[in-house]
C-alpha cells in the first residue's frame, strides 16, 4: 500500500529520548507524549476489559457442544444458502418491471435493492408491485443505474418499514432449483427453529436475568409458562443472532436497516418485550399512539449535555498533572543538592505549572461530573416515556407501512464538538487560558436542571375522593437496577440439540473403537 505522505521522518527513538531527558532538565514534556497517552488508556481500558479466563477440557467440550447449533452460526450458512435464490427471484421481478430498454443493465448497486425489497417484503408489502409502481413513478430516460434509481425511488416512497411477525425458518425456504441444497436448507431451518426453541425452555428453567426483567416471573401454570417460553425465545432469538448478551436490557437499541432479516427479529422480539407492569400499545387507538410518539422530542430537549469523554480526559489529566509535579519536586530538590540552582529553578518552575494545571482539570472535573449526574437522574426519569415513544412510534409503522412517517428525532443538545474539547488540553510553562464559554454555560445548565427535575417530580396523580391524598408521581423515574457481584457463578449452559449429542456420541465411539 503507498505512503499518504512520503518523505523522511523522525526515528521514534528520538522522540522517545526527549520524552525521557526533557523532565530531567526542567522543560515540559513533548505535546505527541500527552496525545499517545491518552490513546494507551483506551486500550489498557480494552485489555482489562477481556475476560481471561479458562476452562477445563470437559467445561469447554460442554460449552461447545451447547453451542455448535447456535444461531449466529446456523444463520450464516442460512443466508449463504438461500440468498442467491431469493435475489434471482427479485432480478426477474425487476426484469418483467421494467421496460424492454433497460432489461439488461447490470449494475453492482443491485445489492441495496434486494436489501430493499427484502425489507419491503418482510413488512407485508408484495416486491412486484413494488417494483412494478417504481419503474412507472418516472421515466428512466437518461438514468446512469438503473437499479439504484429503483432503489432510490422505493425508499422515498416507504422511507420506514416496520417488519410483520416473522414466519418460522421452516416455512421461509425458497424454492432452489438444486434439490440437495433445497433439503440442505430445509435442514439447516430446522435446526434453527429448534434452536429458538430450547432458548425459551432455558430462559424459564434457569430464570435468566434478562427475561426477567422483560417478562416477569415465569408462570407456575403450564399454559402461562408456554407463553412465557414464546416470547422468551423470540427476545432470545434475536440476542443470539445478533451477539447481544446485555445481562438485564433484553433487545437493546434498533438495528440499522442495511439488515433487514436481523431488523425483523428486533421487531418480533420488541413484540413481545412489554415490563410485567407495562402497558400493551397494541390495543391503543391511532390517535393515542400519535400523541406518544410525539412526547419524544418534548422528553429529549431538556436532557443535559453530554459530557463523559470530557470527564475522562480530564480526570485523566489531573492525575498526570499531579504525579508531573511530584516528579519535578523532587528533580528540584536533587538538583539543589548538586548545586545546580538553575536547574532546580526551572524544576520548580515546572511543578508549579504541574500544580496549577491539577486546579484546573479538577475544577473542570467538578462541572463534567454534575452534568453526567445530571444526565443520569434525566435518563432514569424519562427512560419510561421515551421507550413508549419508541414503542408507539414502532406500532403504528407496523399498522400502516405504506405511510410516510417521519423518523422520531431527538431534540438532545448537540455534543461537544473536537474544537471545544481542544480547550480542555493544557500544557505546562504555558499560560492557563480563561474558561471556556460552553463550560461555563455547562455549568449554568446544571443550577437550571435542578429546578426542572422538580417541576418534573412535582406532578402527582389526584383522587377520585377531594377528600384523600395524591395517588402516585404522575411521571414515576424507571426503576434503577441494583449492581450485581464482581464474581458470578458460571453462566448456564444451554440443552445441547439431540442430534449433536448423538453425533457426538458417535464420534466418542468411533475412537474408542480406533482405540
Amino acid at each position: 500500500m503507498a505512503d499518504p505522505a512520503p518523505g523522511s521522518r523522525p526515528a521514534p527513538e528520538l522522540e522517545r529520548f526527549d520524552t525521557i531527558t526533557a523532565p530531567r532538565d526542567g522543560q515540559p514534556a513533548p505535546a505527541a507524549t500527552a496525545r499517545r497517552s491518552t490513546a494507551a488508556l483506551g486500550v489498557l481500558a480494552g485489555v482489562i476489559g477481556r475476560d481471561g479466563q479458562e476452562h477445563s477440557a470437559t467445561c469447554t467440550r460442554l460449552r461447545n457442544l451447547a453451542h455448535a447449533d447456535q444461531l449466529a452460526v446456523l444463520n450464516a450458512i442460512w443466508t449463504a444458502e438461500t440468498a442467491p435464490a431469493r435475489q434471482q427471484r427479485y432480478r426477474r421481478l425487476l426484469t418483467a418491471a421494467l421496460p424492454a430498454g433497460y432489461r439488461d443493465q447490470a449494475s453492482h448497486k443491485e445489492t441495496w435493492l434486494w436489501r430493499t425489497l427484502r425489507a419491503a417484503e418482510l413488512a407485508g408489502l408484495d416486491p412486484a408491485g413494488v417494483l412494478r409502481a417504481a419503474a412507472a413513478e418516472q421515466d428512466l430516460a437518461g438514468a446512469r443505474d438503473v437499479a439504484a434509481v429503483i432503489d432510490a425511488r422505493i425508499r422515498q416512497r416507504y422511507p420506514s418499514l416496520v417488519p410483520l411477525r416473522t414466519c418460522p425458518w421452516a416455512e421461509q425456504v425458497p424454492v432452489i432449483a438444486d434439490p440437495q441444497r433445497r433439503a440442505f436448507a430445509g435442514q439447516i431451518a430446522k435446526l434453527m427453529d429448534e434452536r429458538k426453541e430450547r432458548i425459551g425452555e432455558h430462559a424459564a428453567e434457569h430464570s435468566l436475568p434478562w427475561a426477567i426483567a422483560a417478562l416477569g416471573p415465569v408462570p407456575a401454570g403450564p399454559a402461562g409458562r408456554r407463553a412465557w417460553q414464546q416470547r422468551a425465545s423470540s427476545i432470545g432469538a434475536y440476542r443470539e443472532l445478533s451477539g447481544y448478551d446485555h445481562p438485564a436490557d433484553p433487545i437493546g437499541p434498533e438495528p440499522a436497516g442495511d439488515t433487514p432479516d436481523k431488523r425483523a427479529a428486533w421487531h418480533e422480539a420488541l413484540t413481545a418485550l412489554g415490563p410485567a407492569t407495562g402497558t400493551d400499545l397494541r390495543g391503543l387507538p391511532d390517535g393515542t399512539l400519535l400523541h406518544l410518539r410525539d412526547t419524544y422530542p418534548i422528553e429529549t430537549a431538556w436532557a443535559p449535555r453530554w459530557a463523559g469523554d470530557e470527564l475522562r480526559q480530564v480526570r485523566h489529566g489531573a492525575r498526570e498533572a499531579h504525579l508531573a509535579a511530584l516528579r519535578a519536586d523532587a528533580e528540584a530538590r536533587a538538583a539543589r543538592r548538586r548545586g545546580h540552582e538553575q536547574a532546580a529553578a526551572r524544576h520548580q518552575v515546572l511543578a508549579d505549572s504541574y500544580r496549577a494545571m491539577h486546579d484546573i482539570y479538577r475544577d473542570r472535573e467538578r462541572v463534567f461530573a454534575a452534568a453526567m449526574d445530571d444526565r443520569a437522574k434525566w435518563e432514569r426519569a424519562t427512560a419510561r416515556q421515551r421507550r413508549l415513544a419508541i414503542a408507539a412510534d414502532a406500532e403504528l409503522r407496523r399498522r400502516h407501512p405504506g405511510q410516510p412517517f417521519e423518523p422520531l428525532r431527538s431534540a438532545e443538545p448537540e455534543p461537544i464538538t473536537d474544537t471545544e474539547r481542544q480547550d480542555l488540553v493544557l500544557a505546562p510553562g504555558q499560560k492557563i487560558p480563561a474558561i471556556a464559554p460552553w463550560i461555563t454555560e455547562l455549568a449554568a445548565r446544571h443550577h437550571a436542571f435542578a429546578g426542572q427535575l422538580a417541576e418534573r417530580q412535582s406532578p402527582a396523580i389526584p383522587p377520585e375522593d377531594p377528600g384523600h391524598s395524591d395517588l402516585s408521581q404522575a411521571f414515576p423515574a424507571w426503576d434503577t437496577l441494583t449492581r450485581d457481584a464482581i464474581l458470578q457463578p458460571p453462566r448456564p449452559l444451554i440443552r445441547p440439540s439431540a442430534r449433536i449429542m448423538a453425533r457426538a456420541a458417535d464420534h466418542d465411539a468411533g475412537r474408542e473403537a480406533a482405540s
